[in-house]
């Protein structure tokens, strides 16, 4: 029994230590998946719809047929008492005898079917929830493209920092050896303390950009695991590089794509604000009509000086009804027709708002294009620019440690070449996401 405890035992430490020791390795594409799968916003947004599906039911069962019950009792402590006048019972006109009409306790129970038969405001109503399912599948959709451009942004910003850290990294390395070298020329007197301290310094702005690196590079991560619906401090790893994922993300052949503006999710969450309008101004008419419903009611009553309802002897005395109603609307000062003109006045509002989310999404189109253009460019021209500079601070580098540069002017071909590095890696990112939010306008596949 203790050799079958200590394999159970050992067993369960294994699956524990496994458990806690599970990482996660992600492609952008397979980060983009897992976000539209376990995103929080996400979660919520798929939650809503089930609420429109929901709720589209809610409102087509008000008009079917409800049926409702109720049990009542009562127990008249002090019973009422009725006169009547005696000369009905022989006695002396002009006077009156108390008396009780019915037991102290009563017991009723009644059942009621009601159906509704017209009521306009139902039916428009009921037209609305197609309205309202569109409105949040479209919302969903909106969610998804949200929460791709932040995976997206997340992605690459963590291979930013992975790369500005290995840069950050060897250019400390370098300037170190520097350091150390001209350090031993000037305590042997073949150099001077200013060149020391110019490479000193250069060698501190390093060091605090490689420990803020080092620092971001574990933000922009739990950010990643933020946007992916991960626990923040999740051990996940990148498997693309950032200037691969830069070159597969370049593809001029976007720009000449055709653009449906009716695929575009901010259009058609303007249009399903028209729509909601529509239906205000419909349920804004609508009152004006009557409405009419019909009931049948059944029910039993039984009464008794004490509480044996549920004997076999009692006697109960069974009623039903049935009727319609039937509610007409005659005058309300106006109310309803200033209602109503409201309702069209906010429909034609949304309109000019649709025409205007038209043009202004035509604008996003036109501007994202030069966008992704331009940072295409930016990462030739930064990619060029890189190049030269590590060849102007290559020759500084040799110049210097023949004597033939001054500290100053290697110090100066060193801070170049780190500008330029980070504008590279900058000029990578924006190319990401610059392409991400081009085709987030045009709703296309990633």
């Amino acid at each position: 029994m203790r050799i079958q405890l200590l394999i159970l035992i050992t067993i369960l430490s294994i699956n524990l230590g496994y458990s806690q020791e599970q990482s996660y390795s992600f492609t952008l594409q397979e980060a983009i998946q897992f976000a539209l799968e376990n995103n929080y916003s996400v979660i919520n947004a798929k939650r809503d719809i089930s609420d429109a599906q929901n709720q589209k039911w809610e409102t087509i069962a008000g008009g079917l047929p409800q049926i409702n019950g109720a049990i009542s009792y009562q127990n008249q402590l002090k019973q009422p008492v009725s006169l009547l006048p005696a000369e009905l019972a022989g006695g002396e006109p002009g006077t009156f005898i108390p008396v009780v009409f019915s037991q102290p306790q009563s017991a009723t129970a009644t059942a009621t079917l009601t159906q509704q038969i017209f009521d306009g405001s139902y039916i428009v109503g009921v037209q609305a929830t197609k309205a309202f399912l569109s409105y949040s599948a479209n919302n969903k959709e909106k969610t998804d493209l949200d929460v791709r451009k932040q995976v997206v942004e997340a992605y690459g910003n963590v291979l930013l920092a992975e790369e500005s850290v290995a840069i950050l990294e060897k250019n400390k390395t370098t300037l170190e050896k520097n350091v150390y070298e001209t350090a031993k020329l000037f305590e042997n007197g073949l150099g001077e303390e200013e060149s020391v301290d110019q490479l000193q310094i250069t060698l501190s702005t390093i060091e605090n950009q490689l420990a803020n690196a080092i620092r971001l590079k574990e933000i922009t991560l739990q950010m990643l695991n933020l946007s992916m619906g991960l626990d923040l401090n999740a051990p996940t790893q990148l498997q693309e590089r950032l200037e691969d994922l830069t070159v597969s993300k370049m593809d001029l052949n976007i720009l000449s794509a055709d653009f449906n503006i009716n695929d575009n999710v901010d259009y058609k969450l303007a249009e399903n604000l028209n729509e909601q309008r529509y239906f205000e101004w419909k349920l804004a008419k609508s009152r004006a009509l009557p409405t009419l419903n019909a009931f049948v009611n059944y029910g039993s009553s039984a009464y008794s000086s004490n509480f044996d309802f549920f004997d076999g002897d009692q006697q109960w005395f069974d009623s039903s009804i049935m009727g319609f109603d039937l509610n007409i609307p005659i005058f309300s000062s106006l109310k309803r027709s200033a209602s109503t003109q409201r309702a069209k006045i906010a429909l034609e509002k949304a309109k000019t708002q649709l025409t205007e989310a038209e043009q202004q999404i035509r604008l996003q189109v036109e501007n994202a294009k030069n966008n992704y253009t331009l940072a295409i460019a930016n990462y030739e021209t930064a990619k060029q620019n890189l190049t030269l500079s590590e060849r102007i601070e290559n020759k500084n580098q040799i110049k210097y440690t023949e004597g033939l540069a001054t500290s100053f002017e290697l110090r100066q071909a060193q801070t170049q070449l780190y500008t330029t590095q980070q504008e590279f890696l900058q000029s990578m990112v924006e190319v990401i996401n610059k392409k991400t939010e081009l085709e987030i306008i045009l709703n296309t596949k990633a």
